[in-house]
This record gives structure tokens, sequence and C-alpha cells, in this order.
């Protein structure tokens, strides 16, 4: 299906933002002029009412950019997870400031560099009074360091269960992570007895953060599509105005044969992610099978584009002068973001039939990512 017009005008919107605005101060205008933070919340809480489609066309130009905004921990994981808890209680008193970007969540997760919901360990126990006491490690947690609303997945007495805790709270601590893609913002947290409030019903966890990670997945692929398709650009670009031997070093057969191959890597990532956002939008029991196909192909199509872009410049490719390195090291870390390639390719083929669990897999991420 081709884009909506709406969608369109989306997209020119979210592109010219970024055009205007540099770094951070992009979420600002993002969010007060074109409200990106609310566009997968529900209009009852404030928010557009849109779906994965428009989460779609704003990742892809986020990956563009490389924008550093907080859009995918806070508008699609924090929003997502609440969402998905059913607690209509939690929605209404967090959702419609995260909608208006006033405020930014994160949803602490992966532990011991896995995504996957049976590794978590960080324990919840019930406290006096019916509180909560939350105690454990999180790794990876995006915008953690910054973020006004913390939710927390923690193993409580009957399952995985997801709990909102205070981000100044006692027994939280907070580390930002230093990693090598310096515009994707990440943290460490650490909890030891922290206060937290149950969000949705106890033991619900499980089924909450694999809902997410579909939808985490889904958006991810997206922006990795966006990221490659101009990764191809600045190559394609360059290769026309650099000259050597008296000619255009893209009319040389041999480069020409390898834009050829990056371009049919994008195009296929491109389809494999708007594939992943079709079946989100159409609530299709098929997602599961269709994020972590996205996932995996996007992956590899990015960090294959972006070493290309960084051979095909030259010597100023692998400088810090020219951005190639950045998107290298963005599709590096991004690679591994919620699961690298072999574990969702695992995950497919358990999911098929194909093949059975493999419990010496890993997700593990990169310590560096």
């Amino acid at each position: 299906m081709k884009p909506t017009q709406e969608q369109k005008e989306l997209r020119s919107a979210v592109r010219a933002s970024l055009a205007r605005h540099e770094g951070a101060a992009a979420w600002l205008p993002l969010t007060d002029r074109i409200g990106v933070a609310g566009l997968s919340v529900p209009e009852e809480y404030g928010g557009a009412g849109c779906g994965a489609r428009e989460v779609h066309v704003v990742m892809e130009e986020l990956g563009r950019s490389l924008s550093p905004v907080p859009y995918l921990g806070s508008a699609v994981l924090a929003v997502q997870a609440l969402l998905s808890s059913g607690d209509a209680g939690a929605c209404a008193r967090l959702l419609p400031e995260l909608a208006e970007g006033r405020t930014v969540g994160a949803l602490a997760w992966a532990e011991r560099g896995s995504w996957d919901p049976a590794a978590i360990r960080a324990g919840a126990a019930r406290g006096p009074g019916g509180t909560w006491r939350l105690t454990g490690a999180k790794e990876f947690v995006l915008h953690g360091a910054a973020a006004d609303v913390l939710l927390v997945a923690a193993r409580a007495p009957v399952g995985v269960s997801l709990f909102q805790v205070p981000v100044d709270g006692a027994g939280v601590r907070r580390v930002a992570a230093v990693t090598m893609d310096q515009t994707r913002a990440q943290a460490r947290i650490v909890l030891d007895g922290a206060e937290g409030r149950l969000i949705g019903s106890e033991g619900d966890g499980d089924r909450v953060l694999r809902r997410v990670l579909d939808l985490a997945c889904t958006a991810l692929a997206a922006e990795q599509a966006g990221a490659a398709e101009r990764c191809l650009e600045l190559t394609v670009a360059y290769a026309k105005e650099r000259i050597q031997f008296g000619r255009p070093i893209g009319s040389f057969q041999a480069l020409k044969h390898r834009m050829a191959d990056a371009y049919v890597r994008v195009e296929a990532a491109r389809s494999a992610a708007l594939g992943a956002a079709f079946a989100a939008a159409a609530g299709s029991p098929e997602l599961t099978r269709c994020a972590a196909v996205a996932k995996s192909a996007c992956s590899e199509a990015f960090s294959a584009v972006a070493g290309e872009t960084i051979q095909l410049h030259g010597g100023i490719g692998f400088t810090w002068e020219h951005d190639a390195q950045r998107y290298f090291k963005r599709a590096h870390g991004s690679a591994q973001l919620f699961g690298s390639p072999a574990w969702h390719r695992s995950r497919l083929g358990e999911d098929l039939g194909l093949t059975g669990p493999d419990p010496g897999r890993s997700s593990a991420p990169s310590r560096r990512a």
C-alpha cells in the first residue's frame, strides 16, 4: 500500500524539523509542533491515536539524521509498555505528559545482555502496606539516566511484572553508559530495595514485554532502513564527485557493482521494515514473525551498507571529520539492540517449528554497543 497523504505530510514535517534543529534540540519542535511523542497514544490519553505506520515514518527520518532524541525509548518502549499493560489508571496518570513530550519515559528491561523476558532476575518482593521492593540491575536502558518516568520489569512471586519506580527514590542508582554510538543515550540502573508501584497485573510482565519487543523491533527496523538509505545517498553523491584518473569513481565498474548491491540491501530492508509495520498496524498474528525478520534483515543490511560507505569514501571515510563513522557506529549498536540478528532468527525458527529453543544462544549485545 502507498503512504497516505497524512503520512507524506508527517514525513515532510519531521524531515524539515530535523534539518532546522540539530541534536537534542530537535525534541521540543518535534513534540510541540508536530506531536511525534503522542502519535501512538490513544486520543483519550491526549495522543493522536495513530499506529505503527506513522511511527515507521518518524523512525525512518530519525534514522536518516541519526537523531539523538528519546523517541524510541519514550514514545515507543515506555508508551507501548503502559498500553500493553491494560492498566487504565496508570495510562491516565502517565500517558498525557508522555504524549506531550513534557516527560520522557524509560523501560528498564534487559539484564546480563539479554532481552528475553525469561532471563529477568531482578526481584520484586511485597513490602508493608502492599508496597513492592525491587532489587537488581538493568542494562542498556535507553535515556535511562535522564528519564522522568521509569518503568522496570522484575520477577515477582507469580512471574515477571511491570513496576513504576521513582527516578530519584531511595535505592535507585542511574549511571550513564559510555557507548561507541554516542547518538544513542543508554544507562545502567541499579535497584537496591527501591520502592515500586505495580503496573497492570502481577505476573503479566512476560506477555507485556513480548508485545513491546515486537513493536520495538518493528520501530528500530524502520530507523535502520532509513539510516541505510541515507548511507547509500551519501555514497552515490560522493562517487559522482570524486575524481580519479580523470573520471568520477562512480563510473568504475567495480564500484558500480558494489553500489548496486548496497541498493538491493536497502530496498530489501525497507520492504522488511514496512512488512512489520503493516503487521503491527493491522494487529496481525504474524507480527512476531514479521518483527523478527525485519530486525534481523535490517540490522545486517544497515551494517553492510554503513561498512561500504566507509570503504567507498576512501581515507576521509575513516576519519571523525565525516559522518560515515557515525552511521557505522549506529549500525553496530542498533544491530545488537533488542537482540542480535542471530537471536531473532532463532526466535523465528522456533515460531515456525523449524528449530527447538537454544538455551546457549544469547541475545547479548556488545558491551560497547
